[in-house]
């Protein structure tokens, strides 16, 4: 059976959320929750996403992020094949790290947006993993980096959470008043009743009677052109590979045709691939072909060598 197709816009907002395979737990050591976090780091230089909250456990993981290019597939396909891959060949397994796919809310930007944060923030607090109190130093989720970061990624913006928790805004008074909020969440039963904690991560989507009328009404059109869908979106993507390229052309100050007449392992061209892996997600195969330097393994085995050569 053929899967559903997942619904991706520009400036779309989803909560997104995983499993170990069977449940594993694979965030239980320390190192697998940094190595997380950098592929996290590199999928939003990659794609431009923006991250509102993210949160860490045992065996999962939550975010709360806006795709401005409309390509969450793409980048959660990126995000976990590679945080998989890296995992695998850490410990030297094979096989599924995931269970299946993951699962994408929609969410209603303003309103939804806030209570999926506040949501994602107490996960450790309803897990027993700490209080509500010590929410500020515990280190598996957005809040640490509000609290005790001196710098913060560009992809990660707080605000959402602090305006809907009542227009706080990132000063030490403002960040006291949002874990006072949080303490006040996480005990009225009543309040977070009616914020539906408990459909977080149910159903399809996460807003307001008339917000799912119009995405129901989007994704009826989304199926409608289901069999065009994929060619479009690969076209898209392709595009975006080529502005980045010509880009990059122009920064090195290199025409388009000397990709073809210049040598497959000139140190130039290896220097553009490495840039253009760093910042899309362009594949092996793409950056083969278009940049001449040979099969998708030759590709991974010239930019791997490279790298290792790089201060």
């Amino acid at each position: 059976m053929a899967r559903k197709l997942r619904m991706e816009s520009e400036d779309g907002v989803y909560h997104v959320i995983n499993r170990g395979n069977f449940k594993s737990p694979i965030f239980r050591s320390v190192r697998a929750k940094l190595a997380f976090l950098q592929c996290l780091d590199e999928a939003c230089t990659k794609t431009g996403w923006l991250v509102y909250a993210w949160c860490l456990m045992s065996n999962h993981y939550h975010l709360a992020l806006a795709t401005p290019r409309a390509n969450l597939v793409e980048g959660m396909c990126w995000l976990q094949g590679t945080f998989a891959n890296r995992f695998n060949r850490f410990r030297g397994e094979h096989g599924h790290v995931f269970q299946d796919r993951y699962k994408s809310l929609l969410v209603e930007p303003g309103e939804g947006l806030g209570r999926v944060c506040h949501y994602i923030h107490l996960n450790p607090v309803r897990a027993r993993l700490c209080a509500v109190a010590d929410l500020s130093k515990y280190q598996w989720t957005s809040l640490s980096w509000l609290y005790g970061a001196k710098t913060l990624p560009e992809w990660y913006d707080a605000r959402p959470a602090l305006d809907h928790a009542g227009g706080l805004v990132p000063t030490a008074a403002g960040k006291k008043r949002y874990i006072e909020y949080l303490a006040w969440l996480m005990e009225d039963e009543p309040e977070k009743k009616r914020q539906q904690f408990d459909r977080m991560s149910q159903g399809w989507l996460i807003g307001t009677r008339e917000f799912s009328q119009a995405m129901a009404q989007e994704h009826r059109e989304l199926l409608a052109r289901g069999p065009q869908l994929a060619s479009e979106l690969n076209t898209l993507r392709e595009a975006a590979w080529e502005e980045a390229l010509r880009a990059a052309l122009r920064e090195a100050q290199r025409p388009n045709a000397q990709l073809r007449l210049a040598g497959k392992s000139v140190e130039w061209k290896l220097r553009l691939a490495a840039q253009l892996r760093r910042t899309t997600t362009a594949t092996n195969r793409w950056l083969g072909i278009r940049l001449n330097l040979g099969s998708r393994d030759e590709v991974s085995r010239k930019l791997s060598a490279w790298l290792r050569l790089q201060p």
